[in-house]
């Protein structure tokens, strides 16, 4: 199994292996080039849907855009994903469809070794992301490792989730609490 295989999977994964850094490359030149671009721009849409292959016509995601792979990023059908988020997909993100993702959102796979030791090492594990159909993700939320968010939930701008959301929720606050 290779590095990225268990990264994928969840396992302890090393990202300093040929296979994650070659990914890590491939990611930061697509975004280095959309840096570069507008939106609007011929060839802008090329290049997002080489960063996020499969992603569906109708979403888009605005620039500035920053993640580790792209290929982890799984989107619905008219998704829109607004300026500055940070998409760490060492696990999958997958975003449902109608979902709108505000500004400045971070949503993160990662999770480092719990002991000091183990975390000098370049090893990490990464724990999906699933965000739910007909969301709205306020701006400035930080989504954690692992996380699920049900269908027709709202994160309140600034929340920081740490655990699951069920279906039909407002969440908001650090760490975010269902109302």
């Amino acid at each position: 199994m290779t590095e990225m295989e268990k990264m994928r999977r969840g396992e302890l994964a090393d990202m300093s292996a040929s296979d994650v850094q070659a990914s890590f490359v491939h990611c930061k030149a697509l975004l280095a080039k959309m840096r570069t671009m507008s939106m609007y721009d011929e060839g802008f849409r090329a290049v997002l849907e080489d960063l996020v292959p499969g992603i569906p016509a109708t979403s888009v995601i605005c620039p500035p855009f920053h993640c580790d792979h792209g290929h982890g990023i799984r989107l619905g059908k008219h998704v829109f994903v607004n300026a500055n988020c940070t998409f760490l997909d060492g696990a999958y993100i997958t975003i449902g469809d109608y979902t709108l993702v505000g500004p400045n959102v971070q949503i993160y796979t990662p999770h480092h070794p719990m002991n000091h030791i183990e975390r000098r090492s370049s090893k990490e594990y990464a724990y999906p992301v699933t965000i739910g159909d007909d969301c709205w993700i306020g701006g400035g939320a930080v989504i954690c490792p692992g996380v699920r968010i049900g269908d027709r939930c709202i994160i309140g701008a600034g929340s920081v989730v740490t655990k699951d959301v069920p279906d039909d929720s407002l969440a908001v606050g650090n760490p975010a609490v269902v109302k």
